[in-house]
């Protein structure tokens, strides 16, 4: 069974998944496939203005990363950690529905 606990992170790395997830979170809310009935305008607005703050973020918190030396990190770690916070179910928002 997989373990259930996010697993060491630097700080970095931790606000990396935090950033991306959150982005992701925005953009599924602003993808108009997901949508069931109709397409809410202002929701991606007000998404898309997310978007732009998280990327923001997300560069803040790789730059930083790259200025401490952390110029690779585990992908099975940082996988590992998304899978923690619901990563598959968030990014499963993005995607097109199945027809």
């Amino acid at each position: 069974m997989d373990d259930p606990r996010l697993p060491a992170l630097t700080r970095a790395e931790q606000d990396l998944v935090e950033h991306y997830l959150r982005l992701v979170d925005f953009v599924g809310r602003a993808n108009p496939a997901a949508e069931t009935g109709h397409f809410d305008v202002m929701r991606c607005v007000l998404a898309a203005q997310g978007i732009l703050a998280e990327a923001r973020a997300l560069l803040v918190a790789a730059e930083t990363m790259r200025e401490r030396g952390e110029t690779e990190v585990f992908a099975d770690t940082l996988a590992r950690a998304m899978r923690v916070l619901d990563g598959e179910r968030r990014t499963a928002r993005v995607l097109l529905p199945p027809e």
